[in-house]
């Protein structure tokens, strides 16, 4: 059991409403896939999954095989893609109904070869082809490779065909997204013409989906966007932050001038002082380069500087000019400016700030 002090908020109302906002920017005929790998986020997979299959989301995604077993475990019913699968878990895709997506020759000749020892018909599979982020995928000369393997055979049903955007977000570089929706545009018609039958069409991540309407296909791909964020301030603003981190005050120090403050002296005292410690650190998330005085927490509404360097499992602040005692709360973020102030000062995105949240923080679900 979990008593850490240390926990996240997550409230699912934001995730509702999120969701909301973005089934505005489709048709009625569009389904979302809700993207909840990475632990949804670095929230919890499970609660958000749940959640979500209430408001009848049409599909999930993670990432690796065991976090589709996770959900099946935890209950959910809802068709699950499997975006990276490893050809040693094959064999654990079938037998917890999970949906492979096959992205090389390789694994699609294992899987296909699978499905007739397991004598399965009709398996769907998902295919994604590689556009231009080159990272996952077939490309368009592998067409008559698949098509032969897929035509007349009666194990596999190729559900959807899929790619992703590289630079969805990027309005400097919108002809190479429209080169992508036109490059897989021709792809998935050379299937249809083929095989006698659309198989789905997905394209657009959260960034796709504001920013390129003609790339909506069948279905979406929701990730960050659910958690509040759109990689644009503009839509930032109409989106709900989903996600608070809070701690505690453990000790508070009184430091007298010249005095040194956690690992290496970090940090030295100019002038008598009092800090606090908190029990967060870089192996929760929190990291190391977020020290010397670069970002603040908040104690009471009043703000507090870390001070000196970020421990493993402990964080020291400033709280000389804030009336406060050990226990009281300490607001780590709550809102969506505040996780991108920490991404902007680790020079990273809101992504890295999200997923690195570790497990000892306790999930607390709104």
């Amino acid at each position: 059991m979990n008593n850490n002090p240390t926990v996240l908020e997550i409230r699912l109302s934001s995730i509702e409403h999120n969701l909301n906002f973005f089934r505005s920017k489709l048709q009625n005929s569009t389904k979302i896939l809700a993207v909840v790998k990475a632990s949804g986020y670095g929230s919890d997979a499970v609660a958000v999954a749940r959640f979500l299959e209430e408001l009848k989301i049409d599909y999930f995604a993670v990432a690796y095989t065991d976090e589709g077993i996770a959900l099946r475990n935890s209950g959910i019913k809802t068709p699950i893609l499997v975006l990276h699968p490893q050809l040693e878990n094959l064999g654990l895709i079938i037998q917890y109904n999970l949906e492979p997506n096959l992205y090389s020759k390789k694994i699609f000749l294992a899987f296909l070869e699978l499905s007739k020892e397991y004598g399965i018909l009709e398996y769907p599979i998902h295919l994604k082809f590689n556009t231009g982020l080159n990272r996952l995928g077939f490309k368009e000369l592998d067409i008559p490779f698949l098509l032969h393997h897929l035509k007349d055979q009666p194990t596999l049903l190729l559900k959807s065909i899929f790619s992703h955007l590289a630079a969805s977000e990027d309005r400097n570089e919108r002809d190479y997204t429209l080169n992508q929706i036109d490059s897989f545009r021709s792809i998935a018609e050379s299937f249809e013409r083929t095989l006698g039958f659309k198989p789905m069409m997905h394209m657009s991540n959260t960034s796709g989906i504001l920013n390129y309407p003609e790339a909506h296909f069948d279905m979406v791909r929701l990730g960050l966007g659910l958690y509040g964020f759109s990689n644009d301030p503009g839509f930032n603003s109409k989106l709900k932050n989903v996600l608070s981190l809070k701690s505690v005050i453990s000790q508070i120090h009184e430091i007298d001038k010249n005095e040194s403050v956690g690992y290496n002296k970090g940090f030295t005292a100019k002038k008598q002082m009092r800090t606090a410690t908190i029990p967060l650190g870089h192996a929760d998330g929190f990291f190391r380069s977020l020290g010397q005085g670069k970002v603040f927490v908040k104690i009471h509404g009043n703000k507090a500087p870390i001070i000196g360097n970020i421990c493993m499992d402990m964080a020291m602040i400033d709280v000389s000019d804030i009336d406060c005692e050990e226990g009281d709360q300490v607001i780590i973020f709550d809102s969506q400016q505040e996780i991108l102030e920490l991404a902007f000062q680790a020079d990273t995105i809101s992504y890295e700030i999200l997923t690195a949240l570790g497990g000892r923080i306790r999930r607390v679900i709104h």
